[in-house]
């Protein structure tokens, strides 16, 4: 009989969760020309003392933002009149999806070849420029990165269920036709866009998570997004 602490079996180890949204704050300017949020008090905790027993007090707060702030996420009503709203996207293609990393090569313009090589079939995409370090500069705003028309056409290709960017926009803001929000968000493929912290993932072999609140006749809505590693 065998004597002794018996041998525990090996167990996965610990797999970790990063954090890839950006935080909302009162006067946060996501986009520019875009209203910043006003977060206030609807119910503050010394007025709600007078409404609850001796202790106990609540805060309610406020927030009047536009749709398009912080770390947000794009459904193909943002683009057509006729696609599908916040409330219509299925949890499938914004939850617990495998997901790949691309690191994007200097230059603005990221076209089709730099997916050439990666599964991505089934797989949320996110597109890693480094834009981040901007967040809440002036240099956030000019001249970003961003997808060419052809990148956003083979993505839709390829099978691509999400794409995500840590740069101002996926469109060259130049260009008012918007060919990349136009390809994806036609094939009812989401948009995420403001990310960070994508230098922190692997290639591949990684969960995704951006999921926002359930918003009928709604088009985009800040997410919080993260990564399972």
């Amino acid at each position: 009989m065998p004597t002794g602490k018996q041998r525990q079996p090996r167990t996965r180890s610990a797999r970790q969760l990063i954090d890839l949204s950006h935080t909302v704050e009162h006067g946060l300017i996501t986009y520019k020309g875009l209203p910043a949020p006003i977060i206030t008090d609807h119910l503050t905790r010394e007025e709600s003392r007078k409404h609850y027993g001796e202790n106990t007090e609540f805060h309610i707060g406020k927030i009047e933002m536009v749709a398009n702030t912080g770390t947000y996420i794009d459904s193909p009503f943002h683009r057509f009149a006729d696609g599908k709203d916040l409330s219509q996207l299925p949890l499938k293609i914004l939850a617990n999806l495998e997901a790949v990393c691309v690191k994007a090569s200097a230059g603005r313009a990221i076209d089709s070849q730099q997916f050439q090589d990666m599964d991505i079939k089934g797989k949320a995409v996110l597109v890693h420029t480094g834009w981040s370090r901007h967040w809440k500069t002036p240099a956030y705003f000019e001249g970003h990165p961003y997808l060419t028309a052809a990148a956003a056409k083979l993505l839709v290709r390829r099978g691509a269920v999400l794409v995500g960017i840590d740069s101002y926009n996926i469109d060259d803001t130049a260009d008012n036709l918007r060919p990349a929000h136009t390809a994806l968000l036609g094939n009812e493929i989401p948009i995420v866009e403001h990310m960070r912290n994508l230098d922190k993932l692997p290639r591949a072999g990684f969960r995704f998570f951006a999921v926002p609140v359930k918003v009928e006749s709604f088009g985009t809505f800040p997410v919080r997004a993260f990564a399972l590693v």
